[in-house]
């Protein structure tokens, strides 16, 4: 049976913890015990965790011996603002695909509440990674930055062999768009994928994108909905790259 993986909230040498609701959680809903192994990600490793003391808020592991995990290319996702529901659905779903990094980006049709909103979401939103990566056996939870304007994207990525991909509807502002599959063929292992909100980016968005040396490419002829997109967008990235 696969150990159930938990994020640590405190590392020492060879030991960890879980505070607050996280511990309540494994203390109270899954009634731990001492003695019981669950895999413990520590941010660097995955280590073999042995409940040694328990609390109401608070939960103590012996580390023992590190588990193989896989390195992962690194795909940032800057994904425009649409409705929360949904776009926490795809943050969910591609923190456990293997996004390294979310920008929540305000775009010319995200909704004006919404981009206003977006700040105060974050919290949210960094509990909503933290639960996928434990589910999905990560080492470490993504980064999720705080909501920028689409003029601010370029300044908070890296700089270096970075590939930029923005994703156009392939009716939309040139006929020399290609798939997303061909334009990740020759990246490397670092690529920034950005996914607009419903209604797609809009004409002056693109431009900004192609001066900023962006990549334009499309999904295919359907029209997909903004989570979908991200979603079918990151695996293919993660598929490529690896």
């Amino acid at each position: 049976m696969t150990r159930r993986c938990w994020i640590a909230d405190e590392v020492r040498g060879n030991t960890a913890a879980l505070v607050g609701d996280h511990a309540v959680h494994l203390v109270r809903v899954l009634r731990a015990e001492i003695g019981q192994e669950f895999d413990i990600a520590t941010g660097a490793e995955v280590r073999l965790g042995t409940i040694t003391c328990i609390s109401d808020d608070r939960v103590e592991f012996a580390l023992g011996v590190a588990r193989e995990v896989k390195a992962t290319p690194k795909i940032t996702l800057a994904l425009a603002i649409f409705k929360f529901d949904r776009m926490e659905w795809a943050i969910e779903k591609c923190t456990e695909i293997g996004v390294a990094r979310f920008v929540p980006v305000i775009a010319r049709r995200s909704d004006a509440h919404l981009g206003t909103a977006a700040a105060k979401r974050r919290e949210r939103w960094q509990r909503i990674v933290r639960q996928a990566s434990e589910q999905s056996r990560r080492a470490a939870p993504p980064e999720i930055s705080p909501p920028v304007k689409l003029t601010e994207l370029g300044d908070i990525l890296p700089e270096g062999a970075m590939t930029r991909v923005v994703l156009a509807e392939s009716s939309v502002e040139s006929d020399e768009k290609s798939r997303l599959a061909e334009v990740l063929q020759s990246c490397p292992t670092e690529v920034a994928l950005a996914v607009g909100p419903e209604g797609g980016w809009a004409d002056e968005e693109l431009v900004w994108f192609r001066e900023a040396g962006w990549v334009a490419a499309s999904l295919g002829p359907t029209i997909l909905r903004a989570e979908t997109a991200a979603i079918v967008a990151t695996a293919l990235a993660l598929e490529a790259l690896r």
